[in-house]
């Protein structure tokens, strides 16, 4: 195993040596957090002389480095104003080696533009690192209140170490007069008249990637990545070489074709969600019969995301051949049953459609093999592909009202969902075979996995989420090195945990709070989604067209919703605040949907179910988010990853509920809805009785 070097030391080591009485002083506030916990033990100071002495000597050391950073800025607008008299002169003149003499001048500033930009950052990453390590020691939500206040104020100097504002100002110009000077065979096409006009110049590709490490696309691509759980390891300082390591694993095509697999899977999950239980009446058994139908597929991805994940470590392209082959014997086998008279043929063809879910390798993919640079945006694709899916699946079915025979074949609602499905993944399939390329894998020897999942977008969530980084490192070769550094260090090893047992035990009680949200929100959300047909058709005597246009509409909303958490109801609220709301939100639907006043309206239906499913979407998002910052940096890589948890989390849930539809329906559909809600309130309650608790406990 690699030797495990200190932050501290990484950061001397990455500092720029004439700058270095610049850089935040990481070691002198290390030694005074262990010299506010002896105070404190010893009772010569009290916690809020810590907190106002603490923010002061932040304050200070933030102070410097942003002076310094709005000096260096000065000094390289000054060159280019210098610069920029210059190129006229040489423009006018029309002489070759003066222009390219223009043009190296132009790259010496953007080369001295990118140590700016890796300044910028170390210190970012040092701030995080130490209030992470203040938090941890005295239990205090410092952080939270620490960015909240500076963050927002007109004097803020955060702002330029997270916003870093100024710095686009100085890409801008130098990427303008860098554009005029390129040969363009007599023409001028200004930049701002042809913005999607490429500049083919090494310096601005750097800084372009340094730039992009250092802030994300959006609050809601940054929201939906979160929402996906691509797990990331801890912030590492930033090397250049990074952004190279990526762009030699990064296939565009090949993370379409992820994000296509991602797309199809949910189509075919709920594809047959308004027709299951017409099609189990039509194999002789009960409509009840669709929880299990439904669930099947559930079941066996219970086992296929842990045989995925570990076939990811090894191969990206093979295990998705594999899934496409998998789900297209499935479908078929599901479109068969109905010819052949055998429910038996239609669990298997569902069994065999979970047991291809390669949604583990679909995560696993971006988090490898996407550039640091583009992965946010990748991440919410993920999301996106999911709810558009979850959409179309539901509405397809509602198209597919026909009724036809072909070589005593039939093709009817109840069919026509495995045949569409079988063909789609034959094109798939062929898509795949063509275009897929397969990440190189040699780079993995010489660059840390930390390397290539390493989000650089968390720099800028400071000003929006608490600083906090993954983990702490093994050793500590500081001086002062104290037990909370060592106590660390045994809990935060960089090995990946290797079974489900070590990964159980790295969670912390917040993070098992967590996985029991995920459990109850996705057990509520199947509930609500699997006996929807049975409940509509019973009350309100829908058609398998209505139920469709109900599904789909329910999946509409998950975009929308996440459009409005991500930019407004986040800036505004803190997570955990959201958090709790949104679960009152789901035990408020689940009261609403009971079957206690006589008649059963639609209006209360429709009315309990969205309010159900919109704060379920909402409470997702941010417990995802959540869980991203919290779980161990151990769970960001390996077979037995976070995402994997969560995963395994989710489908049990399904698992679970889809089974209780099918129990509960040998009691006869009229007590069908108010049982199956019963155990959804219990497991609601509960999950509200452990965040309040959790969360009082901690804080």
């Amino acid at each position: 195993m690699r030797e495990m070097v200190a932050f501290g030391k990484k950061l001397k080591e990455r500092q720029i040596q004439e700058w270095q009485g610049y850089y935040i002083n990481y070691k002198l506030m290390k030694k005074r957090v262990k010299q506010y916990a002896q105070h404190i033990e010893q009772g010569t100071q009290d916690r809020q002389y810590v907190l106002k002495d603490f923010s002061q000597m932040l304050d200070n050391q933030i102070e410097k480095t942003v002076l310094f950073l709005l000096e260096q800025q000065g000094h390289l607008a000054s060159r280019i104003v210098q610069l920029g008299d210059q190129q006229g002169d040489a423009q006018q003149e029309a002489e070759i080696s003066k222009i390219s003499e223009q043009r190296e001048a132009y790259r010496t500033v953007g080369e001295d533009l990118l140590k700016l930009l890796y300044f910028i950052e170390i210190n970012a990453v040092g701030l995080r690192k130490i209030l992470k390590k203040f938090d941890k020691r005295f239990g205090y939500r410092f952080t939270d209140y620490y960015v909240k206040s500076r963050a927002n104020h007109p004097y803020s100097q955060l702002q330029q170490v997270y916003k870093h504002v100024g710095i686009g100002a100085v890409v801008g110009a130098l990427s303008r007069n860098l554009h005029e000077l390129q040969d363009r065979q007599g023409s001028y096409l200004p930049i701002y008249d042809h913005p999607t006009l490429p500049l083919q110049d090494p310096v601005i590709d750097s800084i372009r990637a340094a730039m992009d490490r250092l802030t994300h696309s959006t609050n809601f691509l940054d929201f939906l990545g979160q929402h996906a759980l691509i797990m990331q390891e801890e912030l590492q300082l930033p090397a250049p070489s990074d952004q190279k390591v990526d762009d030699e694993k990064y296939h565009f095509m090949s993370l379409l074709l992820n994000l296509a697999n991602t797309f199809l899977y949910m189509v075919n999950t709920y594809i047959i969600v308004p027709t299951a239980d017409d099609y189990s009446m039509q194999l002789g058994a009960a409509p009840t019969v669709c929880g299990i139908v439904i669930g099947a597929m559930a079941v066996a991805q219970v086992f296929s995301s842990v045989y995925f994940s570990a076939w990811s470590n090894k191969s990206y392209f093979r295990p998705l051949v594999f899934s496409s082959i998998i789900l297209f014997l499935g479908n078929a086998m599901y479109a068969l049953a109905y010819d052949l008279n055998s429910i038996w043929i239609l669990l298997i063809g569902r069994l065999c459609c979970g047991f291809g879910s390669a949604r583990a390798v679909n995560r696993r993919y971006i988090s490898d093999c996407v550039p640091l640079n583009i992965r946010m945006q990748a991440s919410a694709g993920f999301v996106s592909a999911s709810a558009l899916g979850m959409a179309c699946g539901p509405a397809l079915a509602g198209l597919l009202q026909t009724n036809f025979k072909i070589y005593k074949i039939t093709f009817n609602q109840d069919t026509l969902p495995g045949w569409v499905m079988m063909f789609a993944w034959l094109i798939y399939s062929i898509w795949l075979w063509i275009s897929f390329v397969e990440p190189s894998r040699e780079f993995e020897e010489d660059h840390t996995t930390s390397q290539s999942n390493a989000d650089s977008s968390a720099l800028e969530k400071g000003l929006r989420q608490p600083l906090m980084i993954s983990s702490e490192d093994k050793k500590d070769e500081d001086a002062d090195q104290d037990y909370d550094d060592s106590e660390e260090a045994s809990e935060e090893s960089h090995l990946p945990a290797n079974s489900i047992g070590s990964a159980y035990r790295l969670l912390t009680p917040s993070v098992k709070v967590q996985l029991l949200i995920y459990f109850m929100l996705k057990y509520v959300m199947e509930i609500l989604l699997s006996e929807s047909s049975v409940i509509t058709t019973y009350y309100f005597n829908w058609t398998t067209s209505t139920v469709a246009i109900f599904l789909a509409g329910l999946g509409l909303t998950v975009l929308p919703v996440n459009i409005i958490v991500g930019n407004y109801i986040s800036n505004i609220f803190d997570d955990r605040q959201i958090l709790l709301a949104s679960e009152i939100m789901v035990l408020v639907g689940i009261l609403s949907a009971f079957h206690v006043i006589i008649p059963y309206s639609e209006l209360q239906y429709i009315c309990s179910g969205l309010l159900m499913f919109v704060s379920a979407e909402v409470l997702e998002g941010i417990n995802l988010s959540l869980l991203s910052r919290v779980m161990s940096s151990r769970l960001s890589r390996g077979t037995y990853n976070g995402g994997l948890l969560s995963t395994e989390a989710g489908t049990i849930a399904r698992v679970i509920a889809d089974a209780t539809i099918t129990l509960t329906g040998y009691m006869g559909v009229s007590r069908l809805l108010n049982m199956t809600l019963l155990p959804s309130l219990f497991i609601c309650i509960g999950s509200i009785v452990a965040t309040c608790y959790t969360y009082n406990s901690l804080y």
